[in-house]
């Protein structure tokens, strides 16, 4: 039905459908499927990304590699003391971001949406609008299906994963995805909703992916927690009027050109970055041994 963003404001205009909505009917003429089954399957999907949205922020979530751990908490008892730089709102969001990341390097349940590298983004981002503006679960089920629609266009044209295109393809990836979301969410267009995803990649354009000793964890955590800020704040640049410039197709070429010029020791190697930093490096050997050798 579509495989731009092009095509999808098309099939949007012409049904007078939103990117939601032409989202479900794909999925439905694709595979069969009834809207009830839709729902259902992604109702069980979203309740595993709102529990590790939330699983960190309210106990001390440790790492099995012991290199991160319990940072979610932190910036979530910081948020509430009362004297933050930062609205509480925005400081929990952040918190939800690292959650997921620090429950995925725990070994716990996840939902790899667009890749476990990023996991945490699109949880911190539904889950922190649904507690502050009370939206049901159906619709943010909906915002799903939204976020589904931009990442398959991502990944038709250019890649999600940090070992492609670097993290600007993983974390870049999800905060578009999730910023999407917000902007219909929030009532906008499905061409603010573009602009959204636009922005969002242009802010993380040239990410490498760099984890230390080849691990999905540090500095990992980070970018869930700042890509989930990434996504709301370009989701409010599109919703106040401001539009992309660069429209989002060219947008994602230009993030696939940027990847595939891009050194592999910064495409998830542990090769380059901070991995081959002198305290990366003090950490690979502490978990590795002496003799691993580079990953």
């Amino acid at each position: 039905m579509f495989t731009s963003g092009k095509e999808l404001l098309r099939v949007c205009r012409e049904n007078k459908m939103s990117i939601s909505q032409v989202a479900i009917q794909r999925e439905m003429e694709n595979y069969g499927t009834s809207l009830e089954t839709i729902f259902e399957r992604n109702k069980v999907i979203l309740q595993v990304m709102k529990d590790s949205a939330i699983k960190g922020t309210q106990e001390s979530v440790k790492s099995v590699s012991g290199i991160i751990g319990g940072d979610a908490k932190k910036m979530y008892d910081y948020a509430n003391s009362g004297n933050t730089l930062l609205d509480s709102k925005m400081l929990k969001l952040m918190s939800m971001g690292l959650s997921t990341s620090e429950v995925n390097a725990s070994m716990g349940k996840i939902v790899a949406a667009p890749t476990a590298g990023a996991a945490g983004i699109i949880p911190a981002v539904l889950t922190s609008v649904q507690l502050d503006k009370g939206f049901s679960d159906l619709q943010i089920i909906r915002a799903l299906m939204t976020i589904g629609a931009i990442g398959s266009i991502i990944m038709r044209n250019a890649s999600v994963s940090g070992a492609v295109g670097g993290c600007q393809a993983e974390t870049g990836s999800a905060s578009a995805m999730a910023a999407a979301a917000l902007v219909e969410l929030m009532g906008g267009s499905p061409q603010q909703a573009l602009d959204a995803a636009s922005f969002a990649l242009i802010h993380v354009m040239g990410l490498v992916c760099d984890p230390i000793a080849g691990l999905v964890e540090y500095p990992c955590l980070f970018r869930n927690s700042s890509g989930s800020v990434n996504a709301y704040i370009s989701a409010e640049m599109a919703l106040a009027g401001i539009t992309s410039l660069v429209p989002f197709d060219q947008v994602v070429k230009a993030m696939r050109e940027v990847g595939d010029e891009m050194s592999t020791n910064l495409k998830e190697t542990a090769l380059g970055g901070v991995a081959m930093s002198a305290k990366g490096q003090e950490i690979q050997e502490k978990i590795f041994g002496s003799n691993c050798g580079k990953i």
